[in-house]
């Protein structure tokens, strides 16, 4: 795959913590200059990274997997996933502990992926209350509670609150139950929580080898450097560095396996019955 007239390449990156592995060679030497000059880097949320491939805008991009349903022509890279095989502590439905999942009426989301919000709403049809309500709202989840009776909360927010648990509950007296998505969804259904995958636009034509090798190698030397990603993400939120290396190297699975292949077409197949989502194969 080639940028047009020797361009680099526009690449749609997610902004939170758990990529950070996948673009270590993006972003420290001794390859960072060398791939700042066919690729350029733009991070976002998740789902304004499957908007810039919907729309032309990027080239590349690291795409939470509804939008493969929903966006023709997108085709996947080979190697690399965010996923999850066990709790993912970021990725979280926070409600009233008086409040059973079968009656909650209504759900504050944070808009930043698509994917998490279908499986959600698996997760509610199979919960045996499919009628619930998603209201899109900017992931505040103080503010999430008082217009819902729940709220779904993703990437570092999630991780926050779940950092600030007991001294929420210490401030207010109000007991919480904080569902972790990926651990009731493996819990129902015994498939890995695969949450974002590299994908190309169709105009790219035939895809270069050069391109997939490039974001597995990152992918490899991100993952021997857990300890310096730990040291580099604990000053810019209140995360102590052992609790970043066990999120990165326990919580998050960066390796599209034949299990995590699996669990994609466990999660279409789901979405296309209960309406979620367009139908959709995994072309693997």
């Amino acid at each position: 795959m080639t940028a047009p007239h020797g361009a680099r390449l526009r690449v749609a990156a997610i902004g939170f913590l758990n990529p950070a592995p996948l673009m270590w060679d993006f972003e420290h030497p001794p390859l960072d200059q060398a791939l700042a000059q066919r690729y350029r880097i733009d991070r976002m949320s998740p789902a304004e990274c499957a908007l810039r491939l919907e729309s032309g805008e990027a080239d590349l991009g690291l795409v939470p997997i509804a939008a493969l349903a929903t966006t023709p022509g997108l085709r996947i890279l080979p190697g690399c996933t965010i996923a999850s095989k066990g709790r993912v502590r970021s990725l979280l439905l926070v409600r009233r502990a008086h409040q059973p999942l079968k009656r909650l009426r209504t759900v504050a989301a944070d808009a930043a992926s698509r994917t998490t919000l279908a499986y959600a709403q698996i997760l509610f049809h199979q919960w045996g209350n499919p009628a619930v309500s998603f209201i899109p709202h900017a992931a505040e989840l103080e503010k999430m509670l008082t217009i819902a009776d729940a709220a779904i909360l993703i990437g570092d927010p999630a991780l926050l609150a779940l950092e600030d648990r007991s001294h929420r509950f210490m401030r207010t007296g109000e007991e919480l139950v904080y569902h972790d998505l990926a651990g009731e969804w493996q819990a129902l259904n015994g498939l890995p929580f695969v949450s974002a995958v590299w994908a190309a636009t169709a105009w790219s034509g035939s895809l270069d080898e050069g391109i997939a090798g490039d974001l597995i190698r990152s992918r490899d030397h991100g993952l021997a450097h857990i300890d310096a990603l730990a040291r580099e993400w604990a000053p810019r939120f209140p995360l102590p560095e052992s609790s970043i290396r066990a999120y990165l190297t326990e919580n998050i699975h960066y390796v599209l396996d034949e299990e995590c292949v699996e669990g994609m077409r466990g999660f279409f197949r789901m979405a296309a019955q209960f309406g979620v989502l367009p139908q959709y194969t995994p072309p693997f």
